[in-house]
């Protein structure tokens, strides 16, 4: 059953060489919101090292829809560097997604220079400005701007597209009960909040049809009080399934805006993430970082046992993300069901790793799970202990 993992897959229209995804990670690694040469040499170093495709982050569908200013948004003069990307990625024989979606209230209104846009007004921790409540021509323009991102992502020569649903972000914050208050069509009963999920995915599905997969990157659970749990979530992967608007899940945890570490587990970085940021958010986070940033134990394939309420109930193929670092998780994974599995952290330090694991199967990751990584992303994401890294140039 092992060699399962390592033989081509199906996903959509496209035959991926074997089921191992490299999860979308802001690579830290577009200064002017455009792609570098470190970007390109970045996700080539993943397909050579033997992923069957690598997932490119973040790519916002609009100027405001950015975490960071520095994150590429999908235009037209992005194109030609993207081109450069997927072709030299498609060199080394691997598939190549780009992940689009709408930051929300997880966008940085300071550096963006524009308001930050979520379900209602509230402040952000991250920017420490007031975000703008959605209005239905913001939503309309949104759910618009990712099928303009879907289409340019396909002129792109992306042989993927996964929507982020997850984290917080804007689709995720509308599923929220806990952030979305709102009174009107877009609030309320989970019918209404899900709206947002499927009207983007379906514009999505319209705007490029059969030409490239089709992913969603979605929370099972928020993991903060009030927020979108299990049960929501698979009413909504059913209604996913219903419309016949994605090829597969991504099944993912957490929230980037309230608690971070319910995604990542193991160590919480607080010193080395306060040290990351500019004041006055180094000094909240030095002297509140502990509740934000959550300790949660580290334990192979974490998100397991959440996932497997969704292989229970749904026939959509699902990807199973978190801790997978070791050939026989891998195999336990394809054999009980899932499509595929996604590697982020552990392949910051080894991008060889899947091509070992095939080759040696007894190969055991390197990474510690000392999360470290994480605060790199707006410097070049990397992993702290590889000493042979670069930091690219930044203006």
């Amino acid at each position: 059953m092992t060699a399962e993992v390592f033989a081509p897959a199906r996903l959509g229209p496209v035959t991926l060489p074997n089921r191992i995804v490299k999860a979308a990670t802001f690579e830290g690694r577009t200064p002017h919101a455009l792609v570098t040469p470190e970007l390109i040499d970045f996700h080539r170093r993943h397909a050579a090292g033997g992923v069957g495709m690598t997932t490119v982050a973040y790519l916002a569908v609009s100027p405001e829809g950015r975490t960071h200013r520095r994150q590429i948004w999908l235009r037209p003069e992005a194109v030609p560097g993207l081109r450069r990307l997927t072709d030299a990625v498609h060199a080394e024989g691997a598939a190549v997604a780009a992940q689009i979606g709408h930051a929300g209230p997880v966008a940085n209104a300071a550096p963006n220079r524009s308001p930050a846009i979520a379900p209602g007004k509230a402040f952000s921790p991250l920017g420490f400005r007031m975000t703008k409540a959605a209005t239905e021509a913001d939503l309309e323009r949104i759910v618009t701007a990712h099928a303009d991102a879907a289409r340019l992502a396909v002129e792109s020569g992306f042989d993927a597209v996964e929507v982020h649903c997850g984290h917080n972000y804007l689709v995720s914050a509308f599923l929220s009960p806990r952030l979305n208050e709102r009174g009107d069509r877009h609030g309320g009963s989970l019918a209404n909040r899900a709206r947002l999920a499927l009207d983007v995915t379906r514009a999505v599905r319209d705007a490029v049809g059969d030409r490239v997969a089709i992913t969603a990157k979605l929370n099972m659970s928020d993991g903060v009080r009030d927020g979108l749990g299990l049960e929501e979530s698979l009413l909504v992967a059913a209604w996913l399934e219903r419309d016949g608007t994605v090829d597969a899940l991504e099944l993912t945890a957490g929230s980037s805006l309230l608690n971070p570490m319910y995604l990542f587990t193991g160590d919480a970085p607080v010193r080395e993430f306060a040290a990351a940021f500019p004041p006055p958010l180094r000094w909240g986070l030095r002297l509140g970082g502990r509740a934000f940033l959550r300790q949660y134990p580290f334990r192979e394939a974490y998100l397991l046992p959440e996932a497997r309420r969704f292989l229970a109930e749904l026939r959509l193929p699902l990807i199973l993300l978190g801790g997978i670092t070791r050939r026989e998780t891998m195999a336990a994974a394809v054999t009980e069901g899932f499509a595929f599995v996604a590697m982020a952290r552990a392949l910051l330090r080894e991008p060889d790793l899947p091509r070992r694991l095939r080759s040696t199967p007894d190969t055991r990751s390197l990474c510690t799970h000392c999360n470290k990584c994480l605060p790199t992303i707006y410097r070049g994401t990397h992993c702290v202990l590889d000493s042979g890294f670069l930091v690219p140039h930044q203006p």
